[in-house]
């Protein structure tokens, strides 16, 4: 187990999953509390780098594509302080830090966890249900319908309306948007055979958004649809699978030399180097 304690918060690697715990402290986002500890299984990580500032470093995770309903629905775009794949570091803890990413690089070649993209969420997405206000309105989600609702800031004509009820049945995508500069944010549902390019403030399925502390919330909102709606990458029910590839042997002996250069090369301790081998040779006697 290797682990690192910040006030920011705290990171371990604990089996075949890396937890990361929010802080405490009163600078640690409100979306980081209301998300919680998140477990991140060890097949969803691309890797984890580490960079040294004067005062201070930072660790990033980087989850494999399509891994995270979060990062799906606000494409990459929640930054530090709201980005939980991220993690100050005092200088006087830099060499755990450094630790850590080896740990977690040495266990994702043993375990050959790819980084090529996935077509299934390997991280559930926020529990429902779940509310957030911020901007014009109210959104919430129980699992099956979203509820927009509206306050005294929202436009005359959208507010006119009244409250809305999505069927996630209904929704084909949703995403959120921070407020940048002069550009207001949103949080948006895009429903099936109703397409719209009217702003955030007059979409009545549109939350629009203003660049205030709560905004980061409706990300939660937005992940906890997402999770539930299908994973963009998947194939169609009715796809036909593609053939197997004929290459595996070749593919299992280059493995054996890569393995090979990594003890040579110290990244793997001998032991480490026998064990990776071993299950590469049975995979080559089962085929």
């Amino acid at each position: 187990m290797a682990e690192i304690i910040q006030r920011d918060g705290t990171w371990v690697l604990d089996g075949d999953a890396l937890r990361l715990t929010p802080g405490r402290d009163r600078n640690v986002s409100p979306l980081r509390r209301e998300l919680g500890e998140l477990v991140v299984p060890l097949r969803a990580l691309a890797g984890l780098s580490f960079e040294q500032g004067k005062r201070a470093g930072r660790l990033r995770l980087r989850l494999r594509d399509g891994a995270d309903p979060l990062l799906q629905a606000t494409g990459g775009r929640l930054t530090e302080p709201h980005d939980p794949y991220q993690l100050l570091v005092d200088s006087d803890r830099y060499g755990v830090a450094e630790y850590l990413v080896d740990e977690v690089r040495r266990t994702l070649l043993l375990d050959e966890v790819p980084a090529d993209p996935v077509d299934a969420y390997l991280l559930p997405g926020p529990a429902v249900p779940l509310a957030a206000s911020a901007g014009d309105g109210t959104a919430s989600f129980d699992g099956e319908r979203v509820r927009l609702e509206w306050n005294w800031k929202t436009e005359e004509s959208k507010a006119s309306a009244g409250a809305r009820t999505l069927g996630l049945a209904d929704i084909e995508s949703v995403e959120w948007q921070p407020a940048v500069g002069l550009e207001n944010g949103a949080l948006r549902f895009r429903l099936r055979h109703a397409p719209t390019k009217a702003p955030a403030k007059y979409d009545p399925n549109a939350v629009e958004l203003w660049g205030f502390r709560k905004d980061p919330l409706m990300a939660l909102v937005a992940a906890a649809v997402q999770a539930r709606l299908p994973h963009p990458a998947a194939a169609p029910e009715d796809a036909v699978p593609p053939a197997a590839s004929g290459h595996d042997h070749d593919a299992l002996l280059r493995r054996l030399r890569e393995l090979g250069e990594l003890r040579r090369d110290g990244v793997l301790t001998d032991e480490e180097f026998t064990m990776a081998k071993q299950a590469v040779l049975k995979r080559l006697q089962r085929g």
